[in-house]
């Protein structure tokens, strides 16, 4: 059998689920976006998706829920300067694409009266770096009930302190296409996963909570059962440890973040500040700083949608341009913002393949893929060791930014007290306030521990989500705010 080659290979499948079945062809997108370019219209693009989507889940030792979901559509987008008209239709014949390119076209009489041509079909060799499989039917429904129950009977054999299991598992098979004004035809296959994990530990009247889990861009036989016992430990650990709580100090204070996770602080704080839309519109913290320095010598800052198997990484963006490697900051010298194809064009630089959408019926903007800080050259157990008094957290919850100003809290839902370099006792209720481009500045130590999340972000946005990844080493941060409880 000779394989095709994975470019050509994911066209194929994206023609044969999207437009076969509806009578159409190259022929009538290019026909469709040939109706669009009307004079005034600088761009314009077709973004066709077929999700097939599942979940399980599991509580009080049975799997409670199933859901299955099919969804399928396109999205008709039309730009005249930095306006856009944008129409979407879960009809995919080739009477709703007419209808929706004629909506659309309209945003051209609001521009110049130079008329766009539709470029010729250009098909460019793209990254392979997940497999282009289904999820869905790499496990049967009999082994994803068995793979819950054992998540729970690992839990409970874990710790008696143990009282509840919760589990879940989803998996999503995604199919794209985009053609382009420019001539630009491309497509992806999306496979991703997700096993979570959480317990709820009693001790003495005293309930606490602790949770895991990961996925990425496989199918679910990548759960194997060291990762099942790998989940189960962490998640009973947190809420083992939470049991021993108390309640956090309050005041300013050195910070130390822990590696992987805990870099959805820089995700947050630093990374949605570094999206071109805001910087074009002068609203981001950062607009105006390229060249200049942003953070501490050392701090080196990438949004990297390359990376094989990641949850936050694409063949493509959602503009069908390839996935990059991007420097944003180098040696705490600002060299870039991550962009989508509107607002590179009026920024006048090159786009990142960072275009993303939450699915058909949504706007491409510039979004992170996966967002993460190298790696220094200090000992994880110096950094701490260096700590006379302060915070040291290893997880976190929940967290926010204001983009303008950069101030951001963020929750820690695992972290510890130390004095004079010693972990004295765990603490809850611990809130981080702070400002991302300050805090950047005041980043005294770089371990070389660089860990990336386990595979579990989702990155919100104007409505939108979408998958993304996370990771840095550990950091001390001096001056930061901690409100707790105590």
């Amino acid at each position: 059998m000779i394989a095709r080659e994975p470019t050509l290979a994911r066209l194929a499948t994206a023609h044969d689920l999207l437009l076969t079945p509806y009578g159409l062809d190259d022929t009538h997108l290019r026909k469709a976006l040939g109706e669009i370019l009307v004079p005034g219209v600088d761009d314009a693009d077709l973004y066709f998706q077929y999700t097939r989507a599942e979940g399980w889940s599991l509580e009080e030792g049975i799997v409670k829920t199933g859901s299955f979901s099919i969804d399928q559509g396109v999205g008709v987008r039309a730009v005249s300067g930095d306006k856009t008209a944008f129409a979407y239709s879960d009809d995919l014949s080739w009477a709703a694409l007419q209808d929706a390119a004629h909506s659309v076209r309209a945003i051209g009489a609001q521009g110049q009266s130079q008329k766009a041509k539709v470029g010729r079909t250009k098909v460019s060799k793209s990254r392979s770096l997940y497999p282009a499989h289904d999820p869905i039917a790499t496990l049967d429904s009999s082994a994803k009930v068995a793979l819950l129950e054992k998540v729970e009977r690992l839990a409970k054999a874990k710790d008696p302190r143990v009282v509840q299991v919760m589990a879940g598992l989803a998996s999503e098979y995604d199919v794209v296409l985009v053609a382009r004004a420019d001539g630009t035809l491309a497509a992806d296959v999306r496979p991703l996963v997700r096993l979570s994990v959480t317990v709820i530990a009693e001790q003495k009247e005293r309930r606490e909570i602790g949770s895991s889990g990961g996925g990425g861009r496989f199918g679910l036989d990548h759960f194997d059962d060291a990762l099942l016992q790998q989940y189960v430990d962490e998640a009973v650990q947190s809420a083992l440890i939470n049991l021993d709580s108390r309640p956090a100090p309050a005041g300013e204070m050195t910070v130390v973040l822990g590696p992987g996770w805990p870099g959805v602080l820089l995700h947050e704080a630093v990374g949605h500040g570094l999206e071109g839309d805001f910087n074009r519109k002068g609203s981001s913290a950062f607009s105006g700083m390229i060249g200049k320095r942003v953070a501490a010598k050392g701090v080196t800052v990438l949004d990297d949608g390359t990376m094989a198997d990641r949850r936050g990484s694409l063949n493509v963006d959602d503009e069908g341009c390839a996935s990059q490697k991007n420097v944003l900051i180098e040696d705490g010298i600002l060299r870039g913002y991550i962009q989508d194809s509107l607002n590179a064009r009026l920024m006048g630089v090159a786009p990142t393949g960072n275009g993303r959408r939450e699915s058909y019926a949504h706007l491409p903007m510039p979004r992170m893929t996966n967002t993460y800080m190298l790696g220094g050259d200090k000992d994880p157990a110096e950094i701490i060791a260096s700590i006379k008094k302060g915070l040291y957290a290893s997880n976190f919850g929940g967290g926010q930014v204001d983009i303008t100003s950069g101030k951001f809290v963020f929750s820690a839902s695992q972290a510890w007290w130390v004095e004079n370099g010693q972990l004295q006792y765990p603490v809850k209720g611990a809130t981080i306030v702070g400002s991302g481009p300050e805090s950047l500045k005041k980043v005294t130590m770089i371990g070389n521990d660089l860990a990336l999340d386990s595979g579990v972000g989702t990155c919100g946005k104007e409505g939108q989500s979408v998958p993304v990844g996370v990771g840095q080493p550990t950091l001390r941060i001096e001056g930061l705010t901690v409100g707790g409880t105590a």
